[in-house]
């Protein structure tokens, strides 16, 4: 189950990106990623961190510096039931206790805009949910078919009022093949993220291009050569992580 209670939330949380297949890595769309047989099934897997969630139950529940994890949700009637197992007691009665091991549960209303509850309005499940104090954060785990949808979550998500980092993208290639590349987002910086999250939220990365680069500039609020520095720069640190040396 997933949500605690120090604040109100729904388990979720964010840095970094990772595309390939790898085990620990970690929305619609249909066709052949990066040269994998044509036909085949495809899918990505996405793990997301969502900062300082407004509504965040687990969160809520945990003292400062504390870690829930195995955060799950059931919704009966007008409230969500969020479970969630700890290494440490946090006040009140666990459900269950042993070895060193705590199980709670907390209640919250349903109605509330919870980060779990946002993403799966919008049809994608999530799984291996971990909530994490101070800051808060919630970290979970999406199965997509592609990376289509990727930019509708984060932008649903932070409608909410939190912030969303995508932290690791694992790319099934059909055979079964793997080829894990983690792309460490800190190497950009805050104007670079922007710009970038900017183009592509404006469709600049599509084909046919959604905007062009005068569009997505002052979207920005820069010139249009300063935006050309700024993804030139980006596209850099990120190749040359993503192609072999």
């Amino acid at each position: 189950m997933s949500q605690g209670s120090r604040r109100s939330s729904s388990p979720d949380d964010s840095t970094g990106v990772v595309a390939g297949d790898a085990p620990d890595g970690d929305g619609g769309g249909e066709g052949a990623i990066d040269g994998a047989p044509a036909g085949r099934s495809e899918g990505v897997r996405a793990r997301l961190a969502v900062r300082d969630p407004p509504h965040a139950p687990v969160a809520d529940a945990l003292p400062d510096g504390a870690v829930a994890a195995d955060v799950e949700r059931v919704r009966l009637d007008d409230v969500v039931v969020s479970e969630f197992r700890t290494d440490r007691e946090i006040g009140g009665s666990p459900v269950f206790a042993a070895d060193g091991e705590y199980v709670y549960r907390v209640r919250s209303p349903s109605t509330e805009p919870y980060p779990c509850r946002s993403i799966e309005s919008l049809g994608h499940p999530v799984s291996d949910v971990t909530v994490r104090t101070s800051p808060d954060r919630i970290v979970l785990t999406l199965s997509l078919p592609s990376v289509d949808p990727i930019g509708e979550i984060v932008e649903t998500v932070e409608a909410t009022g939190a912030s969303v980092t995508l932290e690791r993208l694992t790319r099934s290639r059909g055979s079964g093949d793997c080829d894990p590349v983690v792309v460490d987002r800190g190497r950009l910086t805050d104007r670079q993220r922007e710009v970038v999250r900017t183009a592509q939220r404006l469709g600049y990365f599509e084909y046919p291009r959604g905007a062009d680069a005068e569009a997505v500039a002052a979207a920005v609020g820069i010139a249009r050569s300063t935006f050309a520095e700024h993804l030139s720069a980006a596209q850099r640190q990120v190749f040359d992580e993503l192609v072999d040396p």
